[in-house]
């Protein structure tokens, strides 16, 4: 297996893993989207807290040029540290949430 189909199966399970975490109120899914034709992987929330309609991305993951990005990570354990702890090198993964000025100083990649 190459280095980018391991990424596309680290991705999946760690997507899967936290869509498997329901929010605890209202009435509200977590999806997982993994499409690895594209390399776009993301966990959505959907539903309803009260009177309130909830749809958002959580978390977003693309693999661009061998590399994971992170677009955007909304929990409270940081995915960069899963995908540490899977493997993945700190020179393959891009905390693409922060501007790309400032991101030498985040100890992960550039782009």
């Amino acid at each position: 297996m190459d280095r980018v189909d391991r990424y596309r199966q680290i991705a999946r399970q760690v997507i899967e893993h936290y869509a498997a975490w329901r929010p605890s109120h209202g009435e509200i899914a977590s999806e997982a989207i993994v499409d690895p034709e594209k390399d776009h992987y993301e966990v959505v929330h959907v539903g309803w807290d009260g009177e309130r309609r909830v749809h958002g991305s959580v978390i977003h993951l693309d693999i661009i040029d061998g590399k994971i990005w992170i677009q955007h990570d909304g929990t409270d354990r940081p995915v960069a540290e899963e995908l540490l702890a899977a493997g993945v090198p700190r020179e393959d993964i891009v905390l693409a949430f922060h501007p790309a000025r400032v991101r030498h100083r985040t100890g992960f990649a550039v782009t």
